[in-house]
């Protein structure tokens, strides 16, 4: 099964070895044809640290690495 691949913006490293990236999806009302905005956190590994705040990123699926994090960093 092919791992999902996602691409958002880094809101936060504070924690070591960890970022969190926003996702925004983007999809069309059912009824109302208008387009909505939605967003979603993932928190993501990052080995080394490298990425800051306002980075553009791209996460993959992963094993659990530990309580909240599912997913880890590709590239930028």
């Amino acid at each position: 099964m092919p791992k999902r691949i996602l691409q958002g913006t880094v809101t936060s490293d504070a924690n070591a070895q960890t970022v969190t990236v926003q996702v925004e999806r983007r999809y069309k009302h059912p009824l109302l044809h208008k387009t909505i905005r939605s967003t979603k956190k993932y928190r993501a590994h990052d080995e080394s640290n490298t990425f800051k705040v306002g980075d553009k990123v791209r996460i993959q699926e992963c094993a659990p690495k530990s309580k909240t994090k599912r997913w880890e960093v590709v590239t930028a």
